[in-house]
């Protein structure tokens, strides 16, 4: 059982810190790219928003979250 949830929660931080990669690498300032990459916001949307759709990375956090 402890096996499982240490996978789990290994597998859960390393897709959270792939999100926090993809987000920084879109311009997203650290503290905006935390919070989004550790919730539930759609990570395609949050890229989309600031490179195609030219909107401000705080405005985008707030839609997203």
């Amino acid at each position: 059982m402890t096996e499982i949830a240490l996978h789990e929660t290994s597998e859960s931080s390393k897709v959270e810190s792939w999100r926090l990669h993809v987000l920084i690498e879109a311009g997203y300032p650290l503290s905006l790219a935390e919070r989004l990459a550790a919730s539930d916001a759609d990570l395609h949307l949050a890229v989309a928003l600031v490179r195609s759709r030219g909107c401000a990375h705080e405005t985008a956090a707030e839609i997203l979250l």
